[in-house]
């Protein structure tokens, strides 16, 4: 499975607290010692602990948060803080665990809904959703990582290696309160072999009433400056790949409230050519002609094929 398709990791959980000192460590930023003062939770401004600069006060002897050069700002994010430990939910502190305070801010004329991946030298990565995040505003987080296994002695300094960026009104919806439209589309974590890349596309009904797709979803790829990428062919799958599983044949299917229809998106990374390759990190899907756009990011490394795969919806058992 790549990278790309699995958002990287696994979504980390907030963190309260951390304890100890590091010294700083290349590409990064001081980790320095918070346990046992308290943390603010997830968007709040922090409670007592100034955010750093060069010139704010500080209680002597505190450690100095040191912005590195590299890799702790990239497109509207930036690493603000990093502390070596972090608080469990029993109250110990973990010697084993870094975190990091972040800022996102939004330059868009609307509501964003932020992923971002993180990596640090000697530990597990992890990734963030953040949002909405208004126009123009700041949103604060934190994010924690514990120690790779088999790596006695960590990293001190923590990385952005990725920041997605979607409208708020586009953002999929796996989980939580039904949308307004009554239904959630959204992709699967992917799969690649070979060169060749599939990530499934899933529609639930979560309404009261009945939804009717005939078809296909229909795709836009989007690239990294969110504008539409043109002379790409979205062709039906069996023209890209033969994936086996039933006939891909379009046809037309309702779905009763509770139930599931699947889709998929199939490609080959294939490169022939010096210049033309397309990689592009979003698709908007409308699951009908109708529908409201919901907009997912299964990183489209198309190479210079020109071509990507959409199956039929099909009902999914």
């Amino acid at each position: 499975m790549r990278r790309s398709f699995a958002g990287v990791w696994a979504l980390a959980a907030l963190v309260l607290a951390g304890c100890g000192t590091v010294e700083p460590g290349a590409g990064g930023v001081r980790a320095e010692s918070l346990c046992p003062s308290k943390a603010p939770r997830y968007g709040e401004a922090p409670r007592d602990r100034p955010t750093a600069t060069a010139d704010a006060p500080r209680p002597p002897g505190t450690p100095t948060p040191v912005p590195s050069t590299t890799g702790t700002a990239r497109d509207g994010v930036r690493i603000t803080r990093l502390y070596a430990g972090a608080i469990d939910d029993e109250g110990v502190c973990r010697s084993s665990s870094l975190t990091a305070e972040f800022e996102v801010t939004n330059p868009a004329a609307h509501d964003m809904t932020y992923t971002v991946v993180f990596d640090a030298q000697g530990y597990t990565g992890a990734s963030r959703v953040v949002g909405p995040v208004g126009p123009g505003r700041t949103l604060r987080g934190r994010v924690g990582m514990s120690r790779s296994y088999g790596d006695a002695a960590g990293g001190t300094s923590v990385s952005i290696m990725s920041v997605r960026s979607i409208p708020s009104a586009e953002a999929p919806a796996p989980g939580g309160p039904c949308p307004a439209s009554g239904v959630r589309v959204y992709a699967d974590r992917g799969d690649a072999a070979m060169g060749l890349r599939v990530v499934g596309l899933h529609l639930e009904n979560c309404g009261k009433e009945p939804y009717a797709v005939e078809g296909r979803p229909e795709l836009e790829i989007i690239d990294a400056e969110h504008e539409r990428v043109e002379g790409v062919k979205v062709l039906p799958s069996a023209e890209v790949a033969q994936l086996g599983g039933p006939p891909d044949v379009a046809r037309p299917l309702t779905l009763r409230p509770g139930e599931r229809a699947l889709s998929g998106i199939v490609w080959r990374n294939t490169v022939e050519a010096f210049d033309g390759a397309v990689n592009a990190p979003y698709l908007r899907v409308r699951a009908r002609t109708d529908a409201a756009p919901v907009m997912v990011t299964p990183e489209l490394d198309l190479g210079t094929t020109g071509r990507l795969g959409v199956q039929a919806w099909r009902k999914e058992e």
